[in-house]
């Protein structure tokens, strides 16, 4: 199986890359310099010349501060873009997967969101994804939708500069007091987990909207005091209201997503801590492999 993946040098991207090719599918990687989903004629060009029989686009304006102020790029590429690849997926009747957010609901329940609650976006970035998906539902029906939440990977996000973990590391590593919000909940998820259920999922003809992220729920605050405690870094941390942080951007209290339909496919998701945990471990592992590869180099 051919399988093309959009956003291929992102922290999402790399991971599939890496967990695909180790599972013996035949992986075509592209980044924002060989396609830009918000134009159609060279989406329908590039996968013209690809023949995959799956695309997965990882391709997003995510920025939430950015969306509010380029509302017009935010719907370009979160809601045109998927619509460009549908079109051009069905064309050629391959599957697409499309990744969309928590950022979908107010957050203003308290238990786990399903595929069928009501979403209702508080900001420009949830709006344009929620359309994103509208659009997908009206031009394709071979598509999996994978709805996420809080994603951090050995990749890192480029377009975000790191990700959370690594923020908090850095911030231990300056010795200054570090305070983390404890109002808002989420399951931060582990882009290697979040790989490996695709990879299983694009298996199946299972096709539609799905949450995949990790088990569990979690506040940032508790999120960190995990990364410094399996760390074992001793930090001044803490606990503080969102309102501390001045924002333009609503963002939802709440985004813990239900796998229960995952769990109908027989398919699961690791613990938040467990996928930490494996995450701490694998760029342990980088470092080291990238130290003897420059040692190597000067020697």
């Amino acid at each position: 199986m051919k399988v093309a993946v959009i956003g291929a040098h992102g922290q999402l991207g790399t991971d599939l890359c890496q967990v695909l090719a180790a599972q013996r599918f035949s992986v075509v990687p592209l980044t924002h310099r060989d396609l830009d989903v918000s134009d159609s004629a060279q989406v329908d060009r590039v996968l013209s010349s690809i023949h995959a029989d799956v695309v997965i686009s990882t391709a997003a304006f995510h920025k939430v501060e950015e969306c509010e102020k380029q509302p017009a790029q935010s719907f370009a590429v979160n809601a045109v873009g998927p619509r460009n690849l549908a079109l051009a997926c069905r064309q050629r009747n391959a599957v697409l997967v499309h990744f969309s957010t928590d950022y979908v609901f107010d957050g203003a329940q308290r238990r786990p969101y399903t595929e069928s609650d009501l979403p209702r976006p508080l900001n420009v970035y949830g709006v344009s994804k929620l359309a994103g998906e509208h659009m997908l539902a009206l031009t394709w029906d071979r598509c999996f939708v994978i709805r996420t939440c809080g994603l951090y990977g050995v990749a890192g996000s480029a377009g975000k500069g790191g990700n959370f973990v690594e923020t908090m590391l850095k911030k231990a590593s300056e010795g200054a007091p570090i305070r983390v919000v404890d109002d808002q909940v989420l399951t931060p998820t582990f882009t290697g987990d979040l790989a490996e259920a695709v990879s299983q999922l694009i298996r199946t003809e299972a096709y539609g909207l799905y949450h995949v992220s990790a088990e569990g729920q979690c506040s940032w605050y508790e999120f960190a005091r995990k990364v410094f405690e399996l760390e074992k870094i001793s930090v001044n941390l803490k606990p503080v209201s969102s309102r501390e942080f001045a924002s333009p951007v609503q963002r939802p209290a709440y985004s813990v997503l239900s796998k229960q339909k995952l769990g109908g496919l027989g398919l699961s998701m690791p613990s938040w801590d467990d996928g930490l945990s494996r995450y701490l471990s694998a760029r342990r592992d980088t470092a080291l492999r990238v130290s003897t590869t420059n040692t190597r180099t000067l020697a």
